[in-house]
Order: structure tokens, then C-alpha cells, then sequence
């Protein structure tokens, strides 16, 4: 099978290498801030996929390691993709949207909500410069409203 690759695809470059990650997350809205430093390698897959491996070191001091896939879909027109960490059991799937600028590309997905059942959540790819970009992920709460819980800036090793 021949895959021709999209501007989409090829948007996912910005992506690639090694990079130094430190965010702060909160599990919940009585919960305290955690800081957490990290490494991530990201490397391309034929072009078509990236394919993200990160280590976090945990405030325990264990590390988490998780694995992200994106791609881009012409059929669908949409980016998709997956996410899975060793601190969990869901695997989260992606479909998403680049904004106008190119800058800003939101994944949505669902999974096990904070305080139970299934909730909304997007994770935000922002793209800063070209040794920067920003993960920042929400969940939606049953008002509609997008509460941010976390937030990691990657930048070049």
C-alpha cells in the first residue's frame, strides 16, 4: 500500500527528537499540585505516524512511562491516534483538529472521569518555536465548562 503524505503529515515533524519535559498536574479539584520532570523521544514512523515515548519520574520517585501515536487521517480528515501510560488501564484514542495558524492541534478523547463514570478530555499540542511546545491537557465538567488539570513544556535536549 503507497501512502502519500499531507501537509499534515508532514506538520507532525515538529514533534521529532529529544526533549527535556516539566509539568505540574493536579488528579482532581481537592487535589495538590505535583511537579514532575521527564525525558520524551519522539521519532517518525515512514513519515505517516509519530510515535512518543516519555518517562516522568513520579513524586514517589518511580518513573511512569507512557507511549503516544499520532497520525493523520485524509479519509477522515482528522489527526487520530492513541495514548497509554503504565499508571493506568484505558487506552485513550484520539481524533482531532489543527487550528488556522497551525500552531494549536486539539485531540479529543473520552475516558474514566475524576469522580467516576466516563468524561470528556482534550489534550492541546502547542507548538512555541521550534525547540518548544506545550502539552496541556482538560477534562470537561458537567457544567460544559473545560477544566485544565495539566500542563508540560517540552523543550530540545
Amino acid at each position: 500500500m503507497q501512502v502519500e503524505l499531507t501537509k499534515e503529515h508532514k506538520w507532525l515533524d515538529h514533534f521529532l527528537g529529544e526533549w527535556n519535559a516539566s509539568s505540574e498536574c493536579s488528579m482532581g479539584p481537592d487535589q495538590p499540585i505535583i511537579n514532575n520532570k521527564g525525558t520524551v523521544s519522539i521519532r517518525s514512523l515512514g513519515g505517516v505516524w509519530i510515535i512518543s515515548e516519555g518517562k516522568m519520574e513520579m513524586p514517589d520517585g518511580t518513573l511512569m512511562s507512557n507511549i503516544m501515536t499520532l497520525g493523520f487521517d485524509p479519509k477522515q480528515n482528522t489527526f487520530i491516534g492513541t495514548f497509554v501510560a503504565d499508571c493506568m488501564t484505558h487506552l485513550w484514542p484520539y481524533k482531532g483538529t489543527l487550528n488556522a495558524e497551525e500552531t494549536i492541534l486539539t485531540l479529543d478523547s473520552e475516558g474514566p472521569g475524576f469522580a467516576g463514570g466516563d468524561a470528556k478530555y482534550q489534550d492541546i499540542l502547542e507548538v512555541v518555536s521550534k525547540d518548544h511546545w506545550i502539552l496541556r491537557s482538560q477534562y470537561l465538567d458537567a457544567d460544559g465548562k473545560w477544566i485544565p488539570f495539566m500542563r508540560c513544556d517540552h523543550h530540545r535536549a
